[in-house]
C-alpha cells in the first residue's frame, strides 16, 4: 500500500539533520515522489506574478528529465549541494501537510497506471504548459499553473481518475492557447484565419 504523501513529509522532517539539510538529500529521501513535489512547489510558485516565468522554466527542465525517464530530479551541483534550514522546511511542511491531509480524503491511488510511462507522459504535458507560463500576458499563469497542481496531486497520489481529469483539462487549456495564438497570429497578417 503507497503511503500518503503527508506521511513522507513527516517521516522526512523527523530524519532531517537539527541545522541544515542539502537538496540532494531531499531528492534522496523523497525517491520516486520526488519529481511529484517538484511540480507541487513550482505549480504554486506558478500562480505568483512575477514569478511564474522564473517558475515556468525550472518547469520547462524539470519536465524534459521526466520525459527523458529519470528517476529523479538533477540540479546542477552548486544548486543540489546547497543547504536549506531545517526551520524552514519544517514551517513548509507544517504549512502544506493540513491541506495534504484534506486533499488525501478525496485523491487516492485509483486506476494503476505503468509509473515510468506516466512519468514520462506527464513530463511532457508539463513541458508544454511550464512553456506557456513564460507568455507575458496578465492572469495567463494561473490556468497552467492550477493544472500543474492538479497533475502533481494526480502524480504524487498515483490517481489515475484525477490524472485522466488533469491531463483532459490540460489538452482542452492547450488547445485553446494554440487556437488564441494562431488567431493572434493571423491577425498579424502571418498565418490564415480559422474562420
Amino acid at each position: 500500500m503507497r503511503r500518503p504523501t503527508s506521511a513522507v513529509l513527516y517521516t522526512l522532517l523527523s530524519e532531517a539533520a537539527a541545522g541544515r539539510v542539502t537538496i540532494d538529500w531531499l531528492f534522496a529521501r523523497l525517491g520516486d515522489r520526488s519529481f511529484g513535489i517538484m511540480l507541487l512547489l513550482l505549480g504554486i510558485c506558478g500562480l505568483l506574478p512575477g514569478v511564474s516565468a522564473v517558475a515556468g522554466v525550472l518547469l520547462v527542465v524539470l519536465a524534459f528529465q521526466m520525459i527523458m525517464g529519470r528517476s529523479g530530479p538533477s540540479l546542477p551541483r552548486r544548486v543540489s549541494s546547497r543547504g536549506v534550514s531545517t526551520r524552514q522546511l519544517a514551517i513548509l511542511v507544517d504549512r502544506l501537510v493540513p491541506v495534504l491531509r484534506w486533499l488525501e480524503r478525496l485523491i487516492r491511488p485509483r486506476w494503476a497506471t505503468p509509473f515510468v510511462a506516466t512519468r514520462r507522459v506527464v513530463g511532457a504535458v508539463v513541458l508544454l504548459l511550464g512553456a506557456s507560463l513564460l507568455v507575458p500576458l496578465p492572469l495567463s499563469n494561473i490556468p497552467p499553473a492550477l493544472t500543474i497542481v492538479l497533475l502533481a496531486f494526480a502524480y504524487l497520489e498515483e490517481d489515475g481518475v484525477l490524472l485522466c481529469i488533469a491531463l483532459a483539462v490540460a489538452v482542452g487549456l492547450l488547445a485553446g492557447a494554440a487556437a488564441f495564438a494562431w488567431e493572434v497570429m493571423s491577425v498579424a497578417g502571418w498565418l490564415p484565419s480559422l474562420r
